[in-house]
């Protein structure tokens, strides 16, 4: 046998040899692979909280991916929603429970410093956290956007009422029964406008633009979202809620 046939006949029996071990080099390179992959997400996901499901909720970071399913576990956790408050350096008091049956609200939450008028009412702390991070992240650049002006009030037709849905008799209770919504009716700018709900949601003004996508940006963080569109009854106002029993419904 010559050297050349000699070599040829070594790298054919070294290859022969490797074809059964392929596989397991295969699946070794992609365990690494897929570890590599794992490290690196894990440290990415450190440096943005925000996109991590595990990471507790901080109101001071940027909504990311994971933002709206830690605010709707909060819906049943008041003492969890409330160390987020606190983590995030939101100010806020709690009051005393009250009222009865239906509308017994356990949860009294009201944030201190929060431009809402003719008052500030006790929420649901759930509630509370929605509308700082709505006020925040879309009420305050949306109107600088659109309106070139910041927001001065925001007008609200209140949040507790001990009645069942459009106060009927008998039927599922209102999410105001327990102050776990808010209706918001306009906005009063820093220039001195007043955006109405009622008077400015039709049409193609400015006005408009900024009504609709602000009722838009609401669904990121409310349970439920519901605006003229809907039916008659929200003609003047934009109802925000935080119910248990929906997600992501926006009419």
């Amino acid at each position: 046998m010559s050297d050349h046939q000699s070599a040829r006949w070594r790298v054919t029996t070294l290859f022969s040899r490797r074809i059964g071990k392929f596989r397991a080099d295969r699946r070794v390179v992609g365990a690494l692979l897929l570890l590599g992959l794992l490290l690196a997400g894990r440290v990415w996901l450190a440096g943005h909280p925000q996109h991590n499901p595990w990471a507790p909720l901080n109101l001071r970071d940027p909504a990311g991916w994971a933002t709206q399913s830690k605010l709707l576990k909060l819906r049943d956790d008041p003492v969890q929603c409330r160390a987020v408050l606190e983590r995030s350096d939101v100010a806020f008091s709690t009051l005393d429970p009250a009222g009865e049956g239906a509308c017994r609200r356990e949860d009294r939450t009201r944030l201190s410093a929060f431009p809402l008028s003719p008052d500030t009412p006790a929420i649901t702390c759930p509630a509370a956290v929605a509308l700082h991070i709505w006020e925040r992240d879309v009420l305050t650049p949306l109107a600088q956007e659109t309106l070139d002006s910041g927001i001065a009030q925001i007008r609200h037709l209140g949040a507790y009422s001990c009645r069942r849905l459009y106060g009927r008799d008998e039927g599922p209770w209102s999410e105001h029964a327990t102050a776990n919504a808010i209706d918001i009716a306009g906005f009063e700018l820093e220039d001195g406008r007043y955006i109405s709900v009622l008077r400015d949601w039709q049409g193609n003004t400015p006005e408009a633009e900024f009504l609709r996508k602000a009722h838009q940006g609401a669904c990121d963080g409310f349970s439920t979202v519901l605006g003229p569109d809907y039916n008659a009854a929200h003609a003047d106002h934009l109802h925000l809620d935080m119910s248990p029993r929906w997600r992501g419904v926006c009419r």
